[in-house]
């Protein structure tokens, strides 16, 4: 049994523990924090070598889908969480942080690994070439609501809110519909396009089988989404003790918690040299997070309201601050350059995460609204 194991499940256990018989202390949130982060490392292990046994059976593409998929299912159950909170805010700026932690942190920390030792990895161009498309209207649906916003304010529109409304649901809608079109594309029409083969170097799996390892990586996920739950809410704690923004807390805290997963089945997989699966995990798990996951959350907001559960905060609308908007765009047009070609090395991963360190630091002064 390896080091994770042996600390991360009992962490798990304490860290509920501390949750409980620690309520009240001024170090609870803390405590409760670290113990949550040790007991995700082993959960996304477990999902690295299930997601790396689906791809070497079923192909790249849907093994990276698969792990996209229970990859933001945590992320999807930490947003309705935070909406029955009323936290809207931190939910958009958790939804950011996602898209440029998939784009930039995994991405980059990939690259830089799997790159290392090698003159350069290669990966399918037209996939990244169709993907670059799909980013680029999830970056088109950031930045018409809130060119939108402040069009409308500035004509003193009396049912701003209304109309803002109307513009995020019909946008949920499209983006919906593409991203459906986007997976038959994909997976079923042009499916050559996105499969080159896993190019593995000595890689042994732990001959599992397909159903086995999806039952491991179903089960991982949800104990993904169950302690990521107790994580966020201490690290929202911890946040509020050291005076942090609620936006620094979705973009990046919240963020590389929900993206915990990923990021390690990413970096093993490029260790390996499947680089073709592990952009594929970056791909389409911000892309799930931009035209799903995100429409999901707003329709899920729109019945909150409509039937009076939770908290009363409004609905939940894809206005995104200024900052957020220009991250993003910042963020696909470099991947998209960088990865036009298909092929990585060590140092596009280092400018990748430079551009993260900013964005990180710029978001970490932003004041937090009302503030001083």
């Amino acid at each position: 049994m390896s080091v994770a194991n042996l600390l991360g499940y009992p962490a798990i256990v304490l860290a509920f523990l501390s949750h409980r018989l620690l309520t009240g202390s001024p170090w609870e949130p803390a405590i409760t924090f670290l113990l949550a982060a040790i007991g995700v490392i082993p959960l996304a292990q477990l999902m690295g070598e299930a997601t790396e046994e689906i791809a070497a059976r079923v192909g790249p593409t849907w093994g990276g889908l698969l792990n996209a998929t229970f990859g933001n299912a945590a992320e999807l159950i930490i947003g309705v969480i935070a909406l029955l909170k009323g936290l809207n805010d931190v939910v958009k700026a958790s939804l950011t942080g996602s898209i440029l932690g998939n784009l930039l942190l995994i991405a980059g920390g990939a690259m830089l690994v799997g790159g290392w030792h090698r003159d350069q990895q290669r990966f399918s161009p037209k996939a990244a070439e169709a993907n670059a498309g799909l980013l680029t209207i999830a970056v088109a649906a950031m930045l018409i609501p809130a060119i939108f916003h402040f069009t409308a304010e500035h004509m003193h529109d009396r049912h701003l809110g209304e109309h803002e409304f109307g513009v995020s649901l019909g946008t949920s809608i499209i983006l919906i519909a593409i991203y459906a079109l986007g997976l038959l594309f994909s997976l079923r029409t042009h499916k050559h396009l996105f499969c080159t083969g896993p190019r593995r170097d000595g890689y042994q799996g732990p001959g599992w089988g397909v159903r086995r390892s999806v039952l491991l990586l179903l089960a991982a996920s949800v104990g993904v989404a169950v302690v990521g739950e107790l994580l966020v809410g201490s690290a929202q704690a911890v946040a509020d003790g050291f005076g942090w923004n609620p936006i620094f807390v979705g973009v990046i805290l919240l963020a590389i918690i929900g993206n915990a997963a990923e990021h390690s089945t990413a970096l093993r997989l490029a260790r390996v040299n499947d680089m073709e699966t592990a952009m594929t995990i970056t791909y389409q798990s911000s892309l799930q997070i931009a035209l799903f996951v995100t429409p999901v959350l707003v329709f899920i907001s729109a019945f909150m309201e409509w039937f009076g559960v939770g908290t009363t905060s409004g609905h939940l609308d894809l206005v995104f601050t200024p900052l957020e908007v220009v991250s993003v765009m910042l963020t696909v047009s470099t991947v998209v350059v960088l990865l036009a070609d298909g092929r990585t090395n060590w140092f596009e991963g280092t400018l990748l995460l430079g551009l993260y360190l900013i964005l990180g630091v710029a978001f970490y002064f932003m004041p937090a609204p009302g503030g001083p």
